[in-house]
C-alpha cells in the first residue's frame, strides 16, 4: 500500500493510525517521502469534576471507619446531627442511598461499604500528599492527645518540647479519638488506657508514663450538702457524673470494694474536662485523675468526696514501634518524664 491513505483497520484511531502507516510503508527511512495530509479528530474538552461536598465525604468516611453517628460526631468535634446531615447530602448527591437503619444506629449499605472502601484510599493518597508537602519543609511532629491532660497539663511545657525538637514545628491536637497511625494521621499518641499496653494495635509500641490516682470529685457546696458520705459506698445514692458510659464508675467502686452495684445514672458529658467543669458547677460527684485536678484541689475549688486510693490503667505514649529510638520519640519520651516525675502523684496525696 502505497497510495497514502490509512487502512480501514487503523482508521478511527487517529495519532496511533498514522503512526501505524509510517511504520507500515516505512516512512522515515527516505528523506524525501513525507507525510501525507492527515487530519487528526479533536478530542471533546474534559468535563470538569463534578465532586459531593467535600464535608460531606469527610463525615462519611468517619463515619464508616468508626461505625457509629456518635463516635464519628466526637472525632469531627461536631453534634450528631451534623454528621447525619452531612451523610444525607452526599446520599442525595451521589444518588445511592449508602446507609441505613439497623438496631438503633446506622449501617453501610451493599453501595455504602464499596464506596466507603474507595474514599478510604482517597483519603489516604491526600494524607500521603500532605504528608509529603510537610516533610518537604520544616519537619512536623503531630502529636494527638487527650484534651484535658493537653490543656491543663501540657500547655504550660509546650515550649520546652519545642526546644527539644530542633526547629522542628510541634502539632499538639486534642482529641477523644483513637488516631489511625497507618493513615499518617499522627506521629505520636498520648492516651489514657484502663487495660494498658495489651490495647495497642500490632506494630505499635506503648509506654507508661504516669499512673494517676482516681479521685471522686465535688466542689465544697455540693459536700457540705452531704455530710454523712465518708466511704465510697455512700456515693452510689449521690448524683454521679460520667464520660463516655457508666463503666468507670462501675470499675472504681469495684476496686473500692462496692459490690452489688445497682444500675448508675448520671449525665455522660464523654470528656474529662466537662466532667470536671460540671463537678466545679455543683452538678454531682465526677471521677478524674488527679493528674488534672492539681491546681483545682490545691485553691479548694473542688474537694474530694471520700478518700480513696483506687488506680486503674495508667497514661501512655504510644508511637511506631520503628520509629520508639529516634531522637523526635525519644525527645518527647523525655519530655513527659519533665511533666510527670514519678513521686509526683505521691505529693498530691
Amino acid at each position: 500500500m502505497t497510495d497514502g491513505r490509512v487502512p480501514k483497520e487503523m482508521a478511527g484511531n487517529g495519532a496511533r493510525a498514522v503512526l501505524a502507516k509510517m511504520l507500515h510503508d516505512g516512512i522515515g527511512s527516505d528523506p524525501s517521502h513525507t507525510v501525507p495530509p492527515y487530519t487528526v479528530p479533536m478530542t471533546q474538552p474534559r468535563m470538569a469534576r463534578r465532586l459531593p461536598p467535600l464535608l460531606a465525604l469527610r463525615a462519611f468516611d468517619v463515619f464508616a471507619r468508626l461505625g457509629t453517628v456518635r463516635a464519628a460526631a466526637d472525632e469531627l468535634a461536631v453534634s450528631h446531627t451534623v454528621v447525619s446531615r452531612h451523610i444525607q447530602n452526599l446520599e442525595q448527591s451521589v444518588g445511592v442511598k449508602l446507609v441505613a437503619k439497623s438496631g438503633r444506629g446506622l449501617s453501610l449499605t451493599r453501595e455504602g461499604t464499596r464506596f466507603a472502601a474507595q474514599m478510604h484510599r482517597a483519603f489516604d493518597l491526600i494524607a500521603d500528599a500532605s504528608n509529603e508537602l510537610r516533610n518537604g519543609g520544616i519537619e512536623a511532629v503531630h502529636i494527638c492527645c487527650l484534651a484535658g491532660l493537653a490543656s491543663r497539663r501540657l500547655l504550660g511545657r509546650l515550649p520546652d518540647l519545642e526546644a527539644a525538637m530542633a526547629g522542628r514545628e510541634v502539632i499538639l491536637q486534642p482529641t477523644s479519638a483513637r488516631p489511625d497511625f497507618s493513615r499518617g494521621e499522627t506521629d505520636v499518641e498520648i492516651m489514657y488506657l484502663e487495660d494498658g499496653a495489651a490495647t495497642v494495635a500490632e506494630g505499635l509500641r506503648a509506654e507508661m508514663f504516669a499512673k494517676p490516682r482516681i479521685l471522686a470529685i465535688a466542689s465544697p457546696e455540693f459536700k457540705a450538702r452531704y455530710p454523712d458520705v465518708r466511704t465510697p459506698a455512700d456515693l452510689v445514692g449521690l448524683p454521679l457524673i460520667h464520660e463516655q458510659s457508666t463503666g468507670m464508675w462501675e470499675a472504681w467502686l469495684e476496686e473500692a470494694g462496692v459490690g452489688d452495684l445497682p444500675r448508675l445514672r448520671g449525665p455522660r458529658l464523654w470528656q474529662a474536662h466537662l466532667t470536671i467543669e460540671a463537678a466545679r458547677l455543683g452538678r454531682g460527684v465526677a471521677l478524674v485523675s488527679d493528674l488534672l485536678v492539681i491546681d483545682t484541689l490545691a485553691s479548694g475549688e473542688l474537694v474530694e468526696m471520700v478518700r480513696s486510693d483506687v488506680t486503674i490503667g495508667g497514661y501512655y505514649l504510644i508511637a511506631p514501634a520503628q520509629k520508639w529510638n529516634t531522637p523526635v520519640i525519644a525527645a518527647i519520651r523525655q519530655w513527659l518524664r519533665d511533666v510527670f516525675p514519678p513521686s509526683e502523684a505521691d505529693s498530691i496525696s
